[in-house]
């Protein structure tokens, strides 16, 4: 940086003349920008969109501003954030699928390229400050460490302040949180009441509370990512109960309920139909008595989640305008995809069981019925109820029908965006960014810290903001996830589901006019062919320009591959005293293999008690602790507790305490060993078969949601020096089951 002309240094002060560079000042008039998205929310679960759930604080946002029927996304997470943060195409920024894994091609590497800048990154060089809560998911999870990298965290893309987590999801009772770019322990956390949403939203507030104090005359940018509605489904229990009523008469029903409201408020046009049940979906009277008390009640706790977020989100927008600061703010609302369906077609009370082999039957749901949405849970709704969210559209999250790919989206502005009227037009989420670009008056930096900056492929639509009629700007946009592929073109809509493991080529596409076929309904690929042969040569150009290719449908070897190239050959974890916690994703991986857990202890001639080592949390995990003066192993797989206990004291003095586990022919023998000398033995066929946990581990204590039965933090009494994890090269991983239990995740 050069000096100005007229600064000069002389010998002293009074022989030379002072300088002092201008700060960064945006233009007057320039608002805050708040960004609130929630996660695997369904186009009608918004109550202005037609939902049952109470959603006030958003159809209040709604009322005085736009709501949006043609917003389009990706059909998942990292990939919808990826383009929402970049006003780019996500696999033309490197996140053309998870972030959990990269394929080794540029469309597919799981973080956000240099070269596509976030928009906070934008707004920083015009003074605004940017903060961010909540989910992140554009890391690479094996980047999530304590020694990250942290350049692909929030504040290594431009946020001032981040707090949140950076996985696909987590536990709301018992968070893997991060501050800026440290691990740590969620506050309140051993609370009862706590629960992640309102925690988050605690933060956002005190955050622009902080700025408000700090910089009342600069704007900010808050992104508020909602773990909210992401399995697990949790929420307080007296919610969960008031809902359950509204939703006994069934999904068949709902559907219809909600079709009829989207067309009496204009959401729908009048004839839409519903479509048929998706696949594999039974009718809700072909249901017995128990599927159907359990399926209520998982509904009940997907709809007490969204309305409890409704309820924190009613705590911010109520501080905005006690503080007078809403009238300067552009808010915005919407969802990262459509409602889920890893939920299966029964739904789940702990999904970790199954992912392990461990089948949840009926009878052990119904045992389990009033702790659905609670703590120890895991739970997610059956396809009956995501079909039901997404009405009057088929299928689901990660597909590229209208389920998948079609988001409710608010927006509202002070003064310019107010009128609570409707939008129709197509517009995706990569459009955001060249929309709030355009309404600030802001052109993209050409290069962003040295690096050269890829072109925005997203158009905005601000016209639309402020003239309901005014019609969109895109021309067209595709569609791509695990090789479900999608095509819009000035309003038709070409589209084809890919099964996994089939030939591209065998896969058939549809046709669709979405300007009088809005579900999907109708399809015209025999009535219009030479339109669809030429919707499908425009999605392989657009596929080849964006960097969709090459096609992977394959779930378990991608997730395989990226584990196997993130630890190597290693095979030996030394944990000493004074470790934090460490992310599941980088924690030693027990999965389907020999292994061996060592702990260098200290202990006094009046005993000892706590946890030594804990991996996960109490719906799957392990520990090895201490209790009444005996060694304890528990291996939690989905809630079924493996317990094996040293068949004497461990006695005072120097130990190593020893718990192993040796697989053969998928049997498990665990053997507990003082200083070598066996204490206890145990033997189980259900081991770690493709994952351990969420959660991760921690050394001399059980950080939150125990993995063993016992209160956390149950920390370790005794002088802990070491834990020493040693893993066998027999790891052997079904990879395609281990694709679809990760993908769960997502």
């Amino acid at each position: 940086m050069t000096e100005p002309q007229d600064q000069s240094i002389g010998r002293t002060a009074a022989e030379s003349t002072p300088y002092w560079p201008e700060p960064a000042r945006p233009a007057a008039g320039s608002p805050n920008v708040l960004i609130v998205m929630f996660d695997d929310v369904g186009f009608s679960d918004f109550g202005c969109y037609g939902g049952d759930a109470a959603t006030p604080t958003i159809d209040a946002i709604a009322a005085r501003g736009a709501r949006y029927t043609g917003f389009h996304t990706t059909a998942m997470c990292s990939t919808t954030r990826a383009a929402l943060l970049t006003g780019r195409n996500h696999h033309s920024v490197g996140v053309g699928c998870l972030a959990n894994f990269d394929s080794g091609f540029p469309g597919y590497r799981g973080k956000i390229s240099k070269s596509a800048g976030t928009i906070a990154e934008m707004l920083r060089p015009h003074g605004y400050r940017n903060y961010m809560v909540g989910k992140w998911h554009v890391t690479p999870l094996y980047e999530t460490g304590p020694t990250g990298p942290t350049d692909g965290w929030p504040l290594g893309r431009g946020f001032d302040r981040y707090y949140g987590f950076l996985d696909a999801e987590t536990d709301h009772y018992a968070p893997e949180t991060v501050r800026d770019n440290t691990l740590v322990p969620p506050p309140g956390v051993f609370e009862d009441g706590y629960h992640l949403t309102a925690d988050l939203i605690d933060e956002a507030i005190q955050t622009l509370a902080d700025h408000h104090a700090a910089s009342p005359d600069l704007p900010w940018f808050s992104y508020v990512a909602l773990g909210a509605c992401h399995a697990p489904h949790q929420a307080p229990k007296a919610l969960i109960d008031s809902y359950v009523p509204m939703f006994e008469s069934g999904w068949d029903v709902a559907r219809e309920r909600r079709l009829e409201r989207q067309i009496d408020m204009g959401i729908v046009p009048p004839g839409t139909e519903l479509p048929p049940r998706n696949d594999w979906v039974s009718a809700w009277d072909d249901l017995d008595d128990d599927s159907q008390r359990v399926a209520v009640r998982l509904k009940a706790a997907y709809a007490a989640m969204l309305d409890h977020a409704d309820q924190q989100l009613a705590r911010l927008m109520d501080f905005l305008e006690r503080t007078g600061q809403l009238d300067d703010t552009l808010v915005t609302v919407l969802s990262d995809n459509g409602a889920s369906q890893e939920g299966g077609p029964q739904g789940f009370v702990n999904a970790l069981g199954p992912f392990n082999l461990i089948k949840e039957i009926m009878a052990d749901k119904i045992e389990r019925l009033d702790d659905i949405g609670g703590p120890g849970t895991h739970c997610n709704f059956p396809w009956g109820w995501a079909m039901t969210s997404n009405t009057p559209l088929k299928r689901y999250k990660q597909n590229t029908h209208g389920g998948g790919i079609r988001d409710p989206l608010v927006v509202a502005w002070p003064g310019r965006v107010d009128d609570g009227s409707l939008r129709h037009q197509f517009c995706h989420v990569s459009d955001v960014v060249p929309t709030l670009l355009e309404v600030l008056g802001l052109e993209p930096p050409a290069a962003i810290a040295g690096v050269e900056q890829q072109p925005l492929e997203g158009t905005s639509f601000a016209a639309s903001l402020f003239d309901p009629d005014a019609p969109t700007a895109k021309v067209v946009q595709y569609f791509e996830m695990f090789s479900h592929r999608g095509l819009w073109l000035e309003d038709w809509k070409a589209v084809a589901f890919h099964a996994p493991g089939t030939p591209i080529d065998d896969d058939v596409w549809e046709l669709y006019n979405l300007a009088e076929d809005f579900s999907e309904n109708h399809d015209l690929a025999e009535v219009e062919p030479d339109r669809l042969s030429s919707m499908i040569d425009r999605w392989w150009s657009e596929a080849e320009q964006h960097k969709v290719l090459p096609l992977d449908d394959r779930f378990g070897p991608r997730f395989a591959e990226s584990a196997a190239r993130v630890h190597g050959d290693r095979t030996r974890y030394d944990f000493w005293a004074g470790m934090g916690h460490l992310p599941t994703d980088v924690a030693p991986d027990v999965r389907s293999r020999s292994y061996r857990i060592t702990a260098e202890v200290v202990i006094s001639k009046d005993g000892a008690t706590g946890v030594l080592i804990a991996h996960g949390d109490a719906t799957t995990g392990y520990s090895l602790y201490m209790e009444n003066g005996r060694l304890v192993h528990d291996l939690n797989i989905g809630g079924t507790h493996q317990v094996v206990e040293s068949d004497r004291p461990v006695p005072a003095g120097r130990h190593d305490l020893i718990f192993e586990l040796i697989r053969t022919d998928g049997v498990g023998v665990g053997r507990l060993l003082i200083d070598e000398d066996e204490c206890g033995r145990m033997k189980t066929k259900d081991t770690f078969f493709t994952m351990v946990s969420f959660s991760g581990l921690d050394i001399g204590h059980d950080r939150s949601s125990p993995v063993g039965r016992y209160e956390s933090p149950n920390s370790f009494t005794g002088d802990l020096r070491r834990v020493i994890v040693e893993m066998e090269p027999d790891q052997d991983i079904d990879h395609e089951a281990a694709g679809l239990a990760q993908l769960a995740r997502e």
